[in-house]
């Protein structure tokens, strides 16, 4: 301990007197490490947001949906006997939450001067414990959605509309036997768009929906299983669980299909069976259509960082060479005195180490600090930007985790890049290094 002790103390010292040149790689070194925090910080607060509005406007972590079929050719998304398999779900996980019964549908919704074609959640508003935390109300009362015949819209759709609290709307759509169906809904609440999920999304009371779609008491749409925090990364194994125990339970599954319920339709239609097949799909499944974003910022995250660690790495190799050729007349010295190789490679290393961790630690706390403020100052972002950060304002998630492992892979890289010129080093024989500029 004593020995790494000296050690640790002269990497100090020579930084120290080469305080320009560790200040230049230092800075660099920061840099580099700040931005990859933050940069992961915003990927991250995307998932996060994602995962939060997905699962409150339209999937759970896992969805144990499906689709009807009264003919081979016509598929809709109706569970039946949805309290049975409700069962069977309650009993299979216990990693469960919590899950709540939601309608399935596709609409035309009329005003007095427009339409358009909008999604249709049915919701029992008194037992949903996310929506009234995730959406902000900006005109009418949520509560009043608990109401027959009432519907909850957002701004956009509301601006499409040209329609207000209180104002009548028209919702026309086949059922599941093919048969057009129409029912009147009052608007009693209007919500801030929340990203690219609440174009088209709406709410109404599942009485309403079943009355639309002419379903008995007994069928839904999707049953939305949200699991505990900790069991949220085990989706793929719990789903897998969930399908065999449905199975066991007398009930057809569907093959998995990595693709949003909405985007089936065609492919199930095409099938010959008739009557009720489920499908166990996650939160990423139901959101496929817009996984790419997210995808696609890694990605962009990946090149630039490499790109940045590529510029330090040649950054340090060229300073340690230059460091080398200043210091071969000590290394020389050190060698003659009874240093050995393997001493002279450490101690070029562990001055490169210390640096590269004293600039990560400056880089992250710099990092957290700039993505703190940025939440703090709550920056709005417009619209084309809310289509893909599923937010009306930018929000980084910076968690100690990615912290540290920025943190302990810059210092590595830092540490890597020094190596080689330090292997170098080591070869000089002692005669030789001291003679340098002699």
């Amino acid at each position: 301990m004593s020995k790494l002790f000296v050690d640790l103390n002269l990497a100090l010292r020579s930084l120290i007197q080469h305080s320009r040149r560790a200040l230049f790689l230092g800075t660099a070194i920061g840099s580099v490490t700040a931005l990859l925090i933050l940069l992961n910080g915003l990927s991250t607060g995307i998932r996060e947001t994602m995962i939060d509005t997905a699962t409150t406007l339209s999937s759970g972590h896992l969805n144990v949906g499906g689709f009807y079929k009264v003919t081979a050719g016509q598929a809709a998304p109706v569970v039946t006997d949805y309290q049975h398999a409700l069962d069977v779900a309650t009993k299979s996980l216990p990693e469960m939450a919590f899950a709540v019964e939601r309608g399935r549908g596709w609409a035309k919704l009329v005003s007095d001067t427009g339409s358009m074609q909008v999604g249709i959640s049915g919701v029992d508003i008194q037992t949903e414990p996310r929506i009234p935390q995730v959406l902000q109300i900006t005109s009418g009362k949520l509560a009043d959605l608990a109401e027959p015949g009432t519907i909850l819209i957002f701004e956009n759709q509301a601006e499409k509309l040209n329609a207000k609290v209180g104002d009548a709307l028209t919702i026309s759509a086949p059922t599941t036997r093919g048969a057009n169906n129409t029912i009147d809904v009052r608007v009693v609440a209007i919500a801030r768009g929340i990203g690219l999920l609440s174009m088209w999304n709406t709410y109404v009371p599942m009485s309403s929906l079943r009355t639309l779609y002419q379903l008995n008491q007994n069928a839904t749409g999707v049953i939305q299983i949200m699991l505990k925090e900790k069991y949220v990364p085990r989706i793929p194994e719990l789903a897998a669980r969930l399908r065999s125990d449905l199975e066991k339970a007398g009930f057809r599954v569907m093959t998995p299909d990595p693709r949003a319920f909405w985007m089936k339709f065609q492919s199930v239609a095409r099938e010959d069976w008739t009557g009720q097949k489920l499908d166990v799909t996650s939160w990423e499944d139901e959101l496929s259509f817009m996984m790419w974003t997210l995808q696609a910022l890694q990605g962009l995250t990946f090149i630039l960082i490499t790109i940045l660690i590529a510029i330090v790495v040649i950054g340090i190799m060229n300073t340690m060479w230059i460091a080398i050729r200043e210091r071969t007349r000590e290394i020389g010295t050190l060698r003659a005195i009874g240093m050995q190789r393997g001493g002279v490679v450490w101690m070029f290393l562990l001055e490169s180490l210390m640096l590269g961790f004293l600039g990560t630690v400056v880089g992250a706390a710099l990092g957290f600090a700039v993505a703190t403020g940025l939440n703090a100052l709550h920056i709005h972002v417009p619209i084309s930007v809310q289509l893909f950060l599923m937010s009306d304002h930018l929000h980084l998630a910076v968690h100690p985790g990615a912290i540290v492992r920025a943190m302990i892979l810059i210092t590595v890289i830092t540490g890597a890049a020094a190596l080689y010129p330090a292997l170098r080093a080591a070869r000089l024989k002692p005669v030789t290094a001291m003679q340098h500029f002699g």
